[in-house]
């Protein structure tokens, strides 16, 4: 039986860089301790607003992911950073950036790089009103299901027992787990979450900054949702509290959290956490109960329209 820890975390970033990355490098640190194996961070992980400026520093930014992965010996699925090219190189034109997804392993090398496809465009009732992220960014086109090879988790290292079996029984794609790639607004559209199921995921990743609104009134439920369209495990990573940039402000809704194959609100974080700067939360992934789920209701053998 294959079991590893899946954390994800929450912050409340701000436009200050340096001081964002203090905050990951704490609960990176704090998911080692508590003995995670991957962990997922959220949307604008490294800067709310200002993505032109940090999109300039995107490959230092990979770089120190990488190191930290290497470093604290887990995957990390290190939210979104803005990047000036596409996975090809070509630099993105009309002077917009790819928003993108980014997994590195514990040996420091990133093994994928997914660029958001859905762009956010809504007018919402808050301070900001009008969001168009196509003004900023242009859309990915490809997606990405990534695999995880559980052997190369150092269990002396990060120091668990969880993986000890993971080379007994099940053969090679048991030690195997596929992260299927979206972020944020990607949530609203179950065709992705469908196609990554497609593709051999096991869970979905989903770093977010949703708005309090958009958040207060469909977070949950598009979590849920696309839990049960995938019978995947759907880590929610969420900015959480308000945010300040350029004498302007933002609230996102935050409340970080998991829903598994069966639709099931593992569990999840507070909107805000005044009490520190970030928060941690984690739940147990068994690959063979989530299997049984889908065996006892195959919806992938009854589709007759995907």
């Amino acid at each position: 039986m294959i079991q590893l820890n899946i954390g994800c975390v929450q912050l409340n970033s701000q436009f200050d860089i340096e001081a964002n990355r203090a905050t990951i490098e704490k609960s990176i640190h704090a998911a080692q301790q508590q003995q995670i194996h991957l962990l997922v961070l959220p949307e604008n992980a490294c800067r709310m607003g200002g993505q032109k400026q940090l999109s300039e520093r995107f490959d230092e930014l990979s770089s120190w992911y990488a190191n930290l992965a290497f470093q604290h010996q887990m995957f990390i699925v290190a939210g979104t950073l803005p990047c000036p090219y596409r996975p090809d190189g070509a630099i993105v034109p009309d002077n917009r950036l790819r928003q993108v997804s980014q997994i590195f392993a514990p040996d420091g090398k990133r093994i994928a790089r997914y660029d958001k496809i859905h762009l956010f465009k809504a007018q919402v009732a808050d301070n900001t009103g009008s969001y168009d992220e196509g003004r900023t960014f242009e859309p990915g086109n490809t997606t990405v299901v990534a695999k995880c090879d559980i052997k190369a988790l150092n269990s002396e290292f990060i120091g668990t027992n969880s993986i000890s079996n993971a080379n007994q029984g099940g053969g090679q794609d048991s030690q195997i787990i596929s992260v299927g790639m979206m972020v944020c607004f990607d949530l609203r559209f179950p065709a992705l979450a469908q196609r990554l199921r497609q593709a051999g995921a096991d869970i979905l990743s989903a770093p977010s900054a949703f708005t309090y609104k958009t958040g207060e009134a469909h977070w949950q439920l598009l979590l849920q949702a696309r839990a049960l369209d995938s019978q995947c495990l759907v880590v929610g990573s969420a900015q959480g509290g308000t945010h300040y940039a350029d004498n302007n402000s933002r609230e996102t809704w935050g409340h970080s959290a998991f829903a598994n194959a069966n639709g099931d609100w593992v569990v999840e974080t507070e909107q805000t956490n005044l009490e520190q700067d970030y928060a941690l939360i984690s739940t147990e992934f068994n690959k063979e109960q989530q299997q049984t789920t889908r065996q006892n209701m195959p919806i992938y053998n009854c589709h007759r329209l995907a």
